[in-house]
Order: C-alpha cells, then structure tokens, then sequence
C-alpha cells in the first residue's frame, strides 16, 4: 500500500501576505510554525486511530490500557480522566467498550465503595504485550530520521509548546 500524499503546506510567503492582507504586526514564522504543527498534529491524529485499529483498538483505549498498566493496579475513573486529559463522560464510554471485550474491569473501591476502581485484566495486560513489538517498532519509524540529539531537542520544544497551548484555549 503507498503512503497517502501529504496536502500541500503553507509557505512562509503566505503567511506574510495573510499577516499583511489583515494588516496585522505579528510574527509570520510564529504563525507559520503554528499552523504547520497544527497541521502535522492532526495528520499525526488521524494516523494514530489507522495505527491501534490494528491493534482493534483506538488511540483513547490504547492511553487508557497503557495508563492501568503503568499505574499496576486499580485507578478511578476521575484518576484516569485526569491522567488522559480528557472528560469524565470520555473515560465512562471508553470504560464501557473495554469492559464489554473483558480488558479492563471495574469494582468497587475499597477505601469507599461507593466509588469504582478500573483495573486491567489479564486479557487487556496480554493484548498490551501483543502489540508491543510492533508497535514499538512503528513509534520508533515515525522519528527515524531524527538524530539522538534532534530527539532530545524536540522534546524539549514539545515541553515549551505544550505550555503555550494555553494560548489558544484561555479567554
């Protein structure tokens, strides 16, 4: 199967005459650089769900298998929201398809049995290891042709990214 070819990037020029066309006094690098992540990020996205659908899974039940893994032992579902990024509600309908194939199991907490506790079962911690060679080894393709240093350098500029997302979701 050939790669899907990759929709034309904006170009430092277009940003310029976009900026100019508004006749705003902003950065057209920043801008650039900007809308390109954005970009790359979604591709990335849309890549990740053709990527675990292998695996008979999507990206949020992959995070949430791979979270009780880390965690080794039972988590909330508020922890896990909290842990993903996500909702409350997001977590309870992956939690509902991962439950029905038997990779997770929810019981009640025994600090508070009101409360629900997640853990993974046998069969979700086995579909973890079945996965992972391969999986692996894509995650390492995606940035083979990244340096040891190049790597080092990106996630040091995810990290100063990740704390400028604000910008496009505050008031």
């Amino acid at each position: 199967m050939s790669p899907e070819p990759r929709p034309s990037a904006p170009s430092l020029e277009q940003a310029r005459r976009q900026i100019r066309g508004y006749g705003l006094d902003a950065d057209p690098q920043s801008v650039l650089v900007a809308v390109r992540l954005m970009a790359v990020g979604a591709r990335l996205g849309q890549a990740s769900e053709v990527h675990f659908s292998r695996f008979g899974l999507s990206t949020g039940r992959y995070r949430l298998l791979a979270d009780l893994e880390d965690h080794g032992g039972g988590k909330s579902p508020s922890q896990l929201a909290a842990s993903l990024g996500v909702t409350r509600a997001t977590v309870t309908g992956l939690l509902d398809g991962l439950e029905r194939e038997g990779l997770v199991v929810r019981g009640a907490s025994a600090e508070d049995g009101r409360g629900a506790v997640v853990s993974l079962t046998d069969r979700g911690a086995q579909r973890l290891k079945d996965m992972a060679a391969e999986h692996f080894d894509r995650l390492q393709g995606l940035v083979a042709g990244l340096s040891v240093d190049e790597r080092e350098q990106f996630l040091s500029m995810l990290d100063r990214i990740d704390e400028g997302i604000s910008a496009l979701t505050s008031d």
